[in-house]
C-alpha cells in the first residue's frame, strides 16, 4: 500500500442510516454511480461482513465498455465506519486501494460523511479517479435525499 491517498467530504440530506444503506443494498447500489455509466442490478453482489466481498459491473453507456469492480470488506462498524478494498475483483486485498467512509451525525437527520480513497493519487479536475468519485457522491447526494 502506498501513501497516495485524497479525500472527500459531503454533508447529506440524510441520516448516517439511509446513506450507510445505500453503500451496502445492491437496490440502492445502481442508482447512483456515475451519470455516463449504468450498474445493471444482476451484476451487484454484497456480502456484509468482514472478509466478505462486494461486487458490481460499471458499463460505459456510450462505448459499452464493461468495469468489473470490487473488493473486500475489512472494517464494518455501522452505521459510523466502513473499510474496504477497491479495484477489479480478483485483486489482491492487501495490494488493492482502500477505501475508508466514516459517517457523522450531524443535526436535522443530516450525515457528513468522509470518503478517503488510499493507494491512489487524486485531485480535483484530474479527468479521472478522484472526479469520477467526486461525480459519484454528488450523485448519491441526490439519491439518498430523494
Amino acid at each position: 500500500m502506498t501513501d497516495k491517498e485524497f479525500t472527500i467530504v459531503r454533508e447529506f440530506d440524510a441520516t448516517p442510516d439511509r446513506v450507510w444503506s445505500a453503500w451496502v443494498d445492491p437496490d440502492q447500489m445502481v442508482h447512483w454511480l456515475p451519470d455516463g455509466v449504468s450498474t445493471p442490478r444482476e451484476s451487484v453482489h454484497v456480502d456484509l461482513r468482514v472478509g466478505g466481498t462486494y461486487g458490481y459491473t460499471m458499463i460505459n453507456v456510450e462505448t459499452g465498455a464493461r468495469f468489473p469492480t470490487g473488493g473486500e470488506y475489512v472494517e464494518i462498524d455501522e452505521p459510523r465506519r466502513l473499510v474496504m478494498s477497491w479495484g477489479h475483483p480478483t485483486d489482491s486485498v492487501e495490494e488493492s486501494p482502500r477505501i475508508t467512509l466514516e459517517l457523522e451525525p450531524l443535526d436535522g437527520d443530516r450525515t457528513r460523511l468522509s470518503f478517503t480513497l488510499r493507494g491512489i493519487d487524486g485531485a480535483p479536475g484530474d479527468g479521472n479517479v478522484y472526479d469520477g468519485w467526486d461525480e459519484a457522491l454528488a450523485s448519491l447526494a441526490r439519491w439518498v435525499s430523494s
